[in-house]
């Protein structure tokens, strides 16, 4: 009688065994799909309320853009007249009130050609002057703070000669200096 019973567990064993056996082969791989589904979805779900925060801030984003630009217009970084001509004579006029102001002495102002430089128009203005070192200082000082910005480039000083002493026959230094260089301003490109 116990070799039945045995018997009888057994085969209850094994069916119960081949039962889960069943539900292990067929519903882990449904499960590992519907997690990986699962996981899929929030992800997607991540990523659209990512877009629609970004796509949400555009707006906004397109308001700040057009307060900077006003912002940027305002300052006054580039001249604002209307021709080449016309910001060049600007430009010398900024040039020959810095250095008189300064107490140097202007000795000429050429307007150079203007060059188209990534949609700005270069504005050139060759300048040569005598000051001291405190008037080249304080004309230097101008043209860095003015406004539309200026730039210097190719400064060149040379000291001016002094006169001779006729009772030591020396040269004394006269304090004074000839000075050449450039002032470049920028004016936004005229769009056809």
């Amino acid at each position: 009688m116990t070799d039945v019973r045995f018997q009888r567990w057994l085969a209850v064993a094994l069916l119960l065994l081949v039962v889960f056996t069943v539900i292990f082969a067929l519903l882990l791989p449904l499960i590992t799909t519907g997690l990986a589904y699962h996981e899929e979805k929030n992800d997607l779900l991540f990523r659209l309320q990512r877009q629609q925060s970004i796509a949400g801030r555009e707006s906004r984003v397109a308001e700040d853009l057009e307060a900077i630009k006003q912002q940027f217009s305002q300052q006054g970084y580039f001249s604002t007249s209307s021709t080449e001509a016309l910001a060049s004579a600007e430009l010398q006029n900024i040039v020959k009130t810095a250095v008189s102001d300064a107490g140097g002495q202007l000795t000429s102002t050429q307007g150079l050609p203007g060059k188209m430089n990534d949609g700005f128009l270069r504005i050139s203005v060759k300048v040569r002057m005598t000051a001291n070192m405190e008037a080249l200082l304080g004309v230097l000082h101008a043209i860095e703070t003015a406004v539309p910005v200026l730039i210097v480039e190719q400064l060149d000083i040379n000291p001016v000669r002094g006169a001779r002493n006729r009772s030591t026959n020396k040269v004394e230094p006269s304090g004074q200096l000839n000075v050449s260089f450039e002032v470049v301003s920028f004016m936004r490109g005229q769009t056809p």
